[in-house]
């Protein structure tokens, strides 16, 4: 484990280095990583920070106002509608790798045009070991790793949580006393709910996916899953009311893990699960079944894409 009472200091130290006297952006998405990179460059930089949300379009129900809440002691917080942008880059695109790429440059272009305005020549942001991991050894790339452009119009991008495991992120959270919110909150993809459509990103599945999740998440709550989430996987017949459908397939995945380079499947009890079908079929007229996925990690990795 990361020994906090050493690192902070360090990370602190490496961040003011790096950037010395100029001014940055941080990609704040609200998760624990991109939070505690935050606050170690604020620490280091202080009001020469400026932390950036990009609203893509594929975030979970009601994030960017619980994220404009949370972080509302940030008078520097810029909130980015970027959603038509993102939905554009992705039409037409069905390939994982090329999900993750083009979300990856949208992503930049959209930190450049805010670091432009705010006068920043750095980027700073919640790159964590596994991150680097799966997009180096070839699993997944990453948007904030594998999924970059070759040309970034910025002077450095400074990764202060780089070399830690999302257990250890966590720990700092806490040492830095990060409120519990976003401390032990759940991980969700930085390319978002893209990676939780099988298929081209439409908006039609993206809600799909969105309400789903948000029912997933309330549901196994009980159960303090390391992640649990729902993806659209395809389409698939059904019978609603005296009609024939053809309709989405969900899949609800709830998984334990410590770091997330492993994970086991949870068992969830009968009545959940149904309870869980039922709201997410009764909810949504365009969803014709939902199944629970058992597979642990590996063979699958957690998310789906």
């Amino acid at each position: 484990m990361v020994e906090t009472e050493t690192f902070v200091p360090e990370a602190i130290a490496e961040i003011e280095e790096e950037i010395g006297d100029a001014n940055a952006v941080i990609a704040l998405s609200g998760g624990v990583d991109s939070s505690v990179a935050a606050a170690l460059a604020y620490e280091a930089i202080g009001d020469r920070l400026t932390p950036v949300y990009v609203d893509t379009g594929l975030m979970r129900k009601g994030e960017t106002a619980q994220i404009e809440e949370t972080f509302d002691y940030m008078e520097s917080l810029r909130v980015v509608d970027a959603k038509d942008r993102f939905l554009e880059a992705l039409s037409g695109v069905t390939d994982p790798e090329e999900k993750r790429s083009v979300i990856g440059e949208q992503f930049i272009r959209e930190f450049e045009r805010e670091a432009k305005d705010a006068d920043a020549d750095f980027l700073v942001q919640g790159t964590i070991y596994p991150d680097r991991i799966e997009s180096e050894g070839g699993i997944k790339s990453h948007h904030n790793v594998g999924g970059l452009p070759d040309v970034v119009d910025f002077e450095g991008i400074v990764e202060p949580v780089r070399d830690l495991y999302k257990d250890e992120v966590r720990e700092v959270a806490r040492h830095l006393g990060l409120e519990e919110i976003v401390a032990e909150r759940m991980p969700f993809p930085g390319p978002g709910l893209a990676v939780r459509v099988i298929g081209e990103v439409t908006e039609e599945k993206l809600e799909v996916a969105r309400e789903a999740c948000h029912v997933v998440e309330e549901e196994l709550e009980e159960y303090e899953p390391w992640q649990a989430l729902a993806a659209v996987i395809g389409k698939a017949t059904g019978v609603k009311g005296d009609n024939r459908v053809h309709g989405w397939v969900v899949s609800v995945r709830s998984v334990d893990s410590r770091d997330g380079m492993t994970a086991r499947a949870q068992e969830i009890d009968w009545e959940t699960l149904q309870r869980i079908q039922s709201r997410i079929t009764g909810t949504n007229e365009n969803v014709a079944r939902v199944v629970y996925d058992v597979t642990h990690k590996p063979p699958a990795t957690i998310e789906y894409e």
